[in-house]
């Protein structure tokens, strides 16, 4: 067990950081998503879309220094995390729009009314936000913050 810990401890301690970075932007976004989409009234894309924005910039510099440690940025890397954010932002939020629906309506929750579009709309940028956090993970890993052959740093 120790071994397996040893081989992958890297890894788990970017898991973890990206965790404790994710809890805090999580929490933040929430927050200003349910109040543009509850109290302000602007549109589910909009309110979820200004959330994600304003996190995004968290995001980036938190895991850039205390996720995956990248001493040197190159001038490409806020443009590799602006993709990948855009990316993970349009195929999970588009996504979990119809299947928070369709999960619904499987449940018999949807049926003659039980569930307002609100309620639907709200429940989905939650799932939204799940689907996000996996994509993002892996996009900020595998592309955003890569690391080179022999080097913990991304170069350009």
């Amino acid at each position: 067990m120790k071994a397996l810990y040893l081989k992958y401890k890297d890894f788990i301690m970017e898991v973890i950081h990206f965790g404790m970075v994710g809890v805090i932007n999580t929490m933040m976004g929430w927050v200003i998503m349910a109040v543009l989409y509850n109290l302000i009234h602007m549109n589910y894309w909009v309110s979820s879309g200004i959330s994600y924005f304003i996190g995004s910039v968290f995001s980036y510099h938190a895991n850039a220094k205390l996720t995956f440690k990248v001493e040197n940025r190159d001038k490409w890397l806020p443009w590799r995390f602006a993709l990948n954010i855009i990316v993970c932002y349009l195929v999970s939020f588009t996504v979990a729009k119809p299947l928070t629906g369709r999960l619904l309506h499987a449940l018999g929750l949807s049926a003659g009314g039980r569930v307002s579009q609100k309620l639907l709309e709200n429940i989905a940028m939650i799932f939204g936000m799940g689907i996000f956090i996996v994509m993002n993970f892996f996009g900020q890993k595998l592309l955003v913050f890569r690391k080179t052959k022999g080097k913990k740093e991304v170069n350009g």
